[in-house]
């Protein structure tokens, strides 16, 4: 089993335990049934968590001991993905799971125009969680026939290599971040049923 599998498969489990969906182990206590906001707020901590790991104690820490760059283009160049592109890659992964489950970036001031939002409920969410961090945005949203619960919390600059890069980068529209400034947000969506 590749690495690739075995990490959404991890997802995967993390989920249905999680969300309450999935296979009941012998023996294994019952959750009974978990709000879906709670879950967005679970999965939510551990995404930021996971990023913010690999921000501060990978990125920061080799391009500080000069040991290895970050870089955009980083398969051509050898080099770490940015922590965006960290956190992208791992969504891909998990989709590869079939959960559907879904998370991705996405800011008023995106360097890369995709990432911008996509409809009014996005554009909402993240106006008002620019003017209100602490405070995630929650709802739901009927997209191709199904209806999804959608939360965004705001991603905050936790490091020098966050400011820098999205300060330096000639495409980004904003460039005057400081340390524990909004860059924009973190959608999850989670399909619900009626």
């Amino acid at each position: 089993m590749s690495i690739t599998q075995k990490l959404a498969g991890g997802l995967v489990v993390a989920v249905a335990l999680l969300g309450g969906w999935g296979p009941s182990f012998a023996g294994a206590p019952s959750a009974g049934s978990v709000p879906v906001e709670a879950v967005m707020d679970y999965l939510h901590s551990v995404l930021e968590a996971n990023r913010t790991f690999y921000t501060v104690h990978v990125v920061e820490r080799m391009q500080r001991r000069g040991v290895i760059e970050s870089s955009e283009k980083w398969r051509e160049l050898s080099a770490l993905p940015l922590p965006a592109q960290f956190f992208q890659e791992a969504s891909s992964l998990a989709t590869l799971t079939g959960s559907a489950v879904r998370y991705r970036l996405i800011s008023l001031n995106p360097i890369n125009k995709q990432n911008g939002p996509h409809g009014e409920f996005e554009r909402k969410a993240l106006e008002a969680v620019m003017a209100h961090p602490e405070q995630p945005y929650k709802g739901s949203v009927t997209e191709g026939g199904v209806r999804y619960f959608q939360a965004l919390y705001a991603d905050l600059a936790v490091s020098s290599v966050c400011v820098s890069c999205h300060n330096a980068d000639p495409r980004s529209p904003k460039r005057d971040y400081k340390m524990r400034d909004v860059l924009g947000a973190v959608l999850i969506s989670i399909p619900i049923s009626e």
